[in-house]
C-alpha cells in the first residue's frame, strides 16, 4: 500500500503480524480517487488480539470493490484456508498478489538481480511457475499478478488494473486527505515499529503504545507516549542497562517522525506493565482494537 499510495502509511517489517490495525491510504487524482485498506495478516488466533486483528482483516471482504490478497513466493497458502474458503465466495474481482519476487533469484545457483521493469530469468521463472499454478487451483477465479513491492516491480501495472475495476463513486473523503487515521496514530505505530526492528522473540508482540501528550505549534512537536508491555521482566528488557535500550528506540522513533511530519519532535517516552492486556477485551477496545 505504501507504495501505491506514494506515502508511508503503514509500518513495515520482516517480523510477522507487523500490522495490527485496517489502515486506510487514499490516493486522489483530478479525475479519480482510490481508497486502499491495509488490514494485518490472516492468521489463527490465540489470544484476544489477534481474533482483533483477524476481525480487521474479515471486515475487508465486506465492504470492497475489488480485493487484494497478497501472499509471496514461500508462504503456505493450507495455513489460511478458512479464511481462502470466504475468498472463494466473493463476486467481487479478486487480485492475487505474488509478492518479494526478487527473492526468487536468491533460490537459484546463479542469482541475479531482479531489473526494475522486466521479468525474472529463466530458471526462477519455473519456480514461478508452480507457485503461480498453485494459487490457481486455490482461486480459479482470481486475476494472479506476481510484483516485488521493494523494486517497484509490477506496481504500475497493478494501480493501473485496479482503475478498470473500480466502480464509478463519488468522492468518499476530502482530496487532501492521505488517510483516515489521526496524528497520535502514526506516532504510536512508528515507536512499535523501532520497538519490532530492535527487540527479539515474544517482546515486540507483548508490546503496545498509546500517545498521552502530542502538542504541535508552527515548528515543532512535543510527544509524551507510553509504552506498554505484559511483564515486570519485560520493561526491564524494553527500557534495558541504564536505559541504553529504551534510548535507542526513542531516538530512533525521534528520527522517523521528524521525517514524517517535516517537523522538530521532542519525544519522552515511559514504560509501564499492564498484564495480560492482549487477552482483555476492555484493554483492547482502550487500545483501538474493536473492528466495529
Amino acid at each position: 500500500m505504501n507504495q501505491l499510495v506514494g506515502e508511508r502509511i503503514s509500518i513495515a517489517t520482516f517480523k510477522a503480524q507487523t500490522t495490527r490495525h485496517r489502515i486506510m491510504g487514499i490516493v486522489n487524482t483530478p479525475d479519480m480517487q482510490i481508497v486502499f485498506s491495509d488490514t494485518p495478516g490472516v492468521l489463527k488466533p490465540n489470544y484476544k488480539l489477534q481474533e482483533s486483528m483477524l476481525a480487521f482483516s474479515e471486515s475487508a471482504l465486506q465492504d470492497a470493490d475489488v480485493l487484494l490478497y497478497v501472499t509471496d513466493v514461500v508462504e503456505n497458502p493450507e495455513k489460511n484456508m478458512d479464511f481462502l474458503e470466504k475468498v472463494q465466495r466473493m463476486t467481487i474481482p479478486v487480485i492475487l498478489l505474488i509478492n518479494k519476487i526478487d527473492e526468487l533469484q536468491n533460490q537459484q545457483t546463479h542469482p541475479r538481480p531482479l531489473p526494475t521493469g522486466r521479468g525474472v530469468d529463466s530458471s526462477a521463472d519455473v519456480l514461478l511457475g508452480r507457485i503461480v499454478s498453485r494459487w490457481h487451483t486455490l482461486l480459479p477465479n482470481a486475476e494472479i499478478l506476481p510484483i516485488s513491492a521493494k523494486n517497484k516491480f509490477g506496481t504500475d501495472l497493478l494501480l493501473k488494473r485496479i482503475q478498470e475495476l473500480l466502480p464509478e463513486s463519488p468522492a468518499y473523503f476530502d482530496k487532501d486527505q492521505l488517510t483516515d487515521k489521526p496524528a497520535r496514530f502514526f506516532v504510536s505505530e512508528i515507536i512499535r515499529e523501532k520497538i519490532l526492528l530492535y527487540y527479539d522473540k515474544e517482546i515486540p508482540y507483548s508490546v503496545e503504545v498509546r500517545v498521552e501528550r502530542f502538542k504541535e505549534t508552527e515548528k515543532n512537536i512535543h510527544i509524551n507516549a507510553v509504552i506498554y508491555v505484559e511483564r515486570d521482566s519485560q520493561k526491564g528488557i524494553i527500557i534495558g542497562h541504564q536505559g541504553i535500550a529504551l534510548k535507542k528506540v526513542s531516538t530512533e522513533a525521534r528520527k522517523a517522525l521528524e521525517k514524517f511530519f517535516q517537523k522538530a519532535i521532542y519525544l519522552e517516552t515511559f514504560v509501564k506493565v499492564d498484564k495480560d492486556w492482549r487477552s482483555s477485551q476492555r484493554e483492547l477496545d482502550a487500545f483501538g482494537y474493536n473492528p466495529e
